[in-house]
């Protein structure tokens, strides 16, 4: 079980194939899009994959003080934006209730390689899928250290 009174570090990646997260301490978790968010733009990708993983962990994230690790730039722009488009503004709106406990810090791509490989091959989505747990499924802890 995690110690929750260290901070996470969650990393975050998203790429043309899929999204990828490392929550340190606890879980890694990918997904591919079946449609609609391979046509973001590189920027929305990113957006997208905080959310989904936000979503996805947020039995481990909601309360704690954590770091959000990405090679992106522009994913703190987002919290400000004054003009989202609808998706956007779905995104913002569901990150605002971690905005007191989360900080983002971009980290150069080169070493963000945890969470980078995680979206580049990402497992699909199906009852093929060994490693697929449906929503209701409780979390499963993959990685503790």
């Amino acid at each position: 079980m995690p110690d929750f009174k260290l901070p996470f570090k969650l990393h975050i990646d998203a790429s043309g194939d899929g999204l990828g997260a490392a929550l340190h301490r606890v879980q890694l978790i990918n997904d591919k899009p079946v449609e609609g968010p391979i046509f973001f733009i590189s920027n929305q990708m990113e957006w997208l994959c905080l959310f989904w993983a936000l979503e996805k962990l947020n039995y481990f994230l909601r309360g704690c003080a954590f770091e959000v690790i990405t090679d992106f730039t522009t994913v703190k722009s987002l919290l400000n934006m004054k003009t989202p488009n609808r998706h956007m503004l779905r995104w913002q709106i569901a990150i605002q209730e971690y905005r007191g406990s989360m900080e983002i810090v971009h980290k150069d791509g080169n070493i963000h390689q945890n969470a980078d490989g995680l979206s580049r091959w990402p497992l699909p989505n199906n009852i093929d899928n060994p490693a697929y747990a449906p929503e209701e499924a409780s979390p499963q802890i993959l990685i503790e250290q």
